[in-house]
C-alpha cells in the first residue's frame, strides 16, 4: 500500500479521485480548505508552504503519487485573481514542493486537473498565461483582475497544462507528470456555473459529441490510469476526458 496526496479531495472530482485511489489500496492524504487530513488555503504562498510541510509530515517518507485537483470556477464570488492563484499557482506549488518525495515513491507520478476550456474558449490575449508561466504571481493577479472570472478560469487551466508539459521534460526520467482535461461534469463547481445568469446558458449549449456530460468516476478513472504503472511510458500528456469536444472544436490542432 502506497501513499498518494490529493488536493481538492473534499470536492466533487477530487473526492471521486480519492475514492478511486483508495480502491486500489493506497492511503490518501487529502488537502483542502475543509474536511481533509491537511486543511490549507492554496490561494496564498503561506498556505501552500504549510500544505507541503504537512503532507511531508503525514507521509513520513516517500510519496507514491500526487494529484493536484483543487480549483475554483470563474462563476464563484471570488475575484478573478484568486481563481488564478488557486488554479495555477496553488497547483504548481504543490507539484514542485512535493517533487522530491515522488522520486523515491512507488508510482513516481503526478497528475494535474486541467480543463478542456483551455482549448474551447477563444483567447486573443495570453498575457495572463505568460505571467503564470513566468512565475510572476503578483503580475498574474493584476492581469487576471482585468478579465472576467470565466476567462481567467480557462487561461489558468491553459497555463497549468503548458506547465505540466514543461515539468515533464524537467523531471524525466525520475518522475512522470501528466494532466487530465475534463469537459463538463456535474459537480458543485459546475452547478454554481449553471446557476450563473450568463455562463449557465453557455454551458448548456456546450457541444459534446458523445451527447452527455461526464461522470466524476470517469475522470477519476482517467487520473488513475495516468498515475498507475499502466501508463509507465507516458509523460507530458494532456488527456482530454471531454466526450469529444476538443476533437470537435480543434480537429486540426495536431
Amino acid at each position: 500500500m502506497g501513499v498518494v496526496a490529493v488536493t481538492g479531495s473534499a470536492g466533487g472530482i477530487g473526492g471521486a479521485i480519492r475514492a478511486r485511489i483508495e480502491a486500489e489500496g493506497h492511503r490518501v492524504i487529502g488537502i483542502d480548505v475543509r474536511d481533509a487530513e491537511v486543511e490549507a488555503d492554496l490561494s496564498s504562498a503561506d498556505g501552500r508552504a504549510a500544505a507541503v510541510t504537512a503532507v511531508g509530515e503525514q507521509a513520513d517518507g516517500p510519496l507514491d503519487g500526487l494529484v493536484v485537483a483543487a480549483g475554483i470556477g470563474g462563476s464563484t464570488s471570488a475575484a478573478p485573481s484568486v481563481v488564478a492563484r488557486i488554479n495555477y499557482f496553488g497547483a504548481v506549488a504543490l507539484l514542485t514542493g512535493l517533487h522530491d518525495r515522488l522520486v523515491d515513491g512507488a508510482l513516481h507520478a503526478a497528475v494535474a486537473i486541467a480543463s478542456n476550456s483551455a482549448t474551447a474558449v477563444p483567447m486573443d490575449d495570453l498575457s495572463l498565461v505568460d505571467a503564470c508561466l513566468a512565475g510572476d504571481e503578483d503580475r498574474a493577479a493584476s492581469v487576471a483582475d482585468g478579465f472576467d472570472g470565466e476567462a481567467v478560469y480557462a487561461m489558468s487551466k491553459l497555463a497549468l497544462a503548458r506547465k505540466v508539459r514543461r515539468l515533464a521534460v524537467e523531471w524525466a526520467p525520475g518522475v512522470r507528470v501528466n494532466a487530465v482535461a475534463p469537459g463538463p461534469v456535474l459537480t458543485p463547481l459546475t452547478q454554481a456555473a449553471l446557476e450563473h445568469p450568463v455562463t449557465g446558458d453557455l454551458i448548456r449549449q456546450h457541444p459534446v459529441p458523445l451527447d452527455r456530460w461526464g461522470e466524476k468516476d470517469e475522470i477519476a478513472n482517467a487520473v488513475w490510469f495516468l498515475l498507475s504503472p499502466e501508463s509507465s511510458w507516458t509523460t507530458g500528456t494532456v488527456l482530454f476526458a471531454d466526450g469529444g469536444t476538443d476533437a470537435l472544436l480543434n480537429p486540426d490542432r495536431l
